[in-house]
């Protein structure tokens, strides 16, 4: 069987407001007044004369050595990035240096990930908030001989707004709806309009060590739980943290919220971040219910890494301790769940990453009752292999392809998967995106 699809053209148009100051005469003294887990905030008398990407700088010894990239700022307060591994804490003495030439100014992007952002210019008018959001709309069409022909229109809407009026609270949200025209012969059961929400949520920074996040969002540093309906805390102790979960899954038919679908847990993580390194690992425990009752009940364990911004490393993995088939909970731990991902860029223009999944069905002891016992027959675990490449042969331009190879513990159901595209990301005119994309299954 062969399917080819093509993506026929994606809009893509963001929205931003960035700040920029206006002429410079002396340099400025302000403070760390505030730390988030990627933010510095310091407070300076005035910053009418700092503009975004400017650089602030702390005094070492007779000298002073940069620090700090401004991204953002207010009418008295700057939120900026360390870079080069440089750490301060909250008193800290900051210096900003007047430039003395005109350079170009670039807005700072998060190590190891790639942007062709850069800062709008607007007017001098000072902004207290930096509101970001885009809207996207895109249409797929899938051709095949054999399950005849369709196509979907794709709507997204992304929004965020950091720490608004220089306040305490943030607020987040990524919804899309999607639409499926299908061909009057395809027979297909599945709903035409389908709306989600995948995240909707508000932050509130009590301290600089101290988070609380309500609403629909995923975790980052636990991913592979999927997005958690309720309530969420953090609190960091120098280089480890602790965090605790108690809300209800989505639905595991429509994605909706379901109040029946209680879950709750907790993590533990260590973060480090030095020149040329960066990681995040976080090991925890979860029980997921149905109505009152155990329905899954497992461990976690996930990290990530960054090195010399050119090696990237992503694992994680699922253990369940929950086996309750007859009136005592029997049996041993499964491994649900092992993905691991390794990721080099070459260089500016070429990148290159390896995966593998081993994958077994979950079991919800109260969703699938009627199925548990030929899931637990049937236990097999089915496992892939992917390559990708990436090349960007002039801004704007991106080639790429991929090679998957998927299996099952039981050498049933193999399969190979070639696919490739070409995008153009900055269409003149209307500063769009344009995705071309085959792929022979």
């Amino acid at each position: 069987m062969i399917l080819r699809s093509v993506t026929i053209l994606s809009i893509l148009l963001v929205s931003g407001t960035t700040c920029f100051g206006q002429g410079k005469s002396q340099s400025l003294q302000g403070k760390v007044s505030f730390i988030t887990s990627g933010n510095v905030y310091v407070k300076f008398v005035d910053t009418k004369n700092i503009s975004i990407g400017d650089t602030l700088k702390v005094s070492i010894g007779n000298r002073l050595s940069p620090c700090l990239i401004v991204k953002n700022k207010s009418s008295i307060s700057c939120v900026a990035i360390p870079i080069g591994g440089c750490a301060v804490k909250v008193g800290d003495q900051i210096t900003y240096e007047p430039r003395t030439s005109s350079t170009e100014k670039i807005m700072p992007s998060v190590p190891g990930e790639k942007s062709d952002t850069k800062p709008l210019k607007v007017d001098s008018q000072e902004r207290i908030d930096r509101v970001m959001g885009s809207i996207s709309a895109a249409g797929y069409s899938v051709l095949s001989s054999t399950r005849g022909n369709n196509t979907k229109a794709m709507y997204r809407l992304a929004f965020s707004a950091p720490r608004i009026n220089n306040s305490k609270f943030s607020v987040e949200t990524y919804m899309n709806y999607r639409q499926t025209f299908l061909s009057t012969d395809s027979g297909s059961y599945r709903p035409k309009d389908v709306f989600n929400i995948y995240n909707l949520a508000v932050q509130f920074d009590a301290s600089p060590t101290l988070t609380f996040v309500l609403g629909r969002k995923i975790n980052p540093k636990v991913s592979s739980i999927g997005a958690i309906d309720g309530l969420q805390a953090e609190k960091s102790f120098g280089n480890f943290y602790t965090g605790i979960i108690a809300g209800f899954r989505p639905d595991i038919a429509d994605y909706n919220f379901n109040p029946d679908l209680m879950q709750y847990g907790a993590y533990v993580g260590l973060k480090s971040q030095t020149k040329g390194f960066y990681s995040h690992t976080t090991l925890g425990a979860m029980e997921q219910n149905n109505s009152g009752n155990v329905d899954r009940r497992y461990t976690y364990f996930q990290h990530s890494s960054t090195i010399a911004q050119k090696l990237s490393i992503f694992s994680s993995f699922e253990l369940d301790l929950y086996n309750q088939v007859t009136a005592d909970s029997v049996g041993k731990p499964r491994l649900t769940n092992l993905y691991i991902l390794v990721g080099y860029r070459i260089s500016r223009m070429v990148d290159f990453s390896l995966s593998y999944n081993s994958r077994k069905q979950i079991v919800y002891y109260e969703t699938l009752k009627t199925d548990i016992e030929r899931m637990l027959d049937d236990d097999i675990a089915r496992q892939g292999i992917r390559a990708t490449v990436n090349i960007r042969p002039a801004n704007y331009i991106g080639i790429g392809g991929s090679y998957s190879k998927r299996f099952q513990s039981n050498d049933l159901n193999k399969s190979d998967n070639l696919n490739g595209y070409v995008s153009f990301s900055k269409i003149p005119w209307i500063d769009g995106r344009f995705y071309a994309n085959y792929n022979r299954n």
